[in-house]
């Protein structure tokens, strides 16, 4: 983890697992402030541990920010890194939720993952972790359940 953004406004390779990518933050300038901060991630790619085929979804990460905020070309290449990790859905899902509120040491953090199908069942993955500020709004994540996306 770090506090400088080594990566932003220079060329950075791919890194070849999420456990090799970095993920750097920057200070939030309204560390007072609740708001709600949204990434999605509409072309999400990894592989499936047992067969190596691949398995797309659709991530979407509102986090309130405590003391940090991600920066987003770095979580851009940590994303992308998984698009040759195998791992089951449930893992990725909850990984990326772990690995990013380890981080931030946000107020209130959701992930959700809404996989397409595999052998015919979409899966659904969501992990929270914190109290979604009783003053904020937090809106649907605007993925519709499963019919044929």
């Amino acid at each position: 983890m770090t506090e400088t953004t080594p990566q932003l406004g220079q060329a950075s390779a791919l890194p070849l697992s999420p456990e090799a990518a970095q993920l750097d933050r920057v200070p939030n300038p309204h560390p007072n402030t609740d708001y709600l901060a949204r990434f999605t991630v509409p072309e999400f790619t990894s592989l499936c541990p047992v067969t190596g085929q691949p398995d797309f979804a659709i991530l979407v990460i509102d986090y309130v920010p405590g003391p940090w905020l991600v920066e987003s070309k770095s979580l851009k290449l940590y994303m992308h890194s998984f698009r040759n990790h195998g791992a089951f859905h449930e893992d990725c899902t909850v990984a990326i939720g772990k690995r990013l509120a380890d981080l931030l040491e946000p107020r209130y953090l959701r992930i959700g993952g809404y996989w397409y199908p595999r052998g015919g069942i979409p899966i659904d993955v969501f992990w929270q972790t914190g109290d979604l500020p009783k003053n904020l709004w937090l809106p649907d994540q605007g993925v519709a359940p499963y019919r044929a996306r």
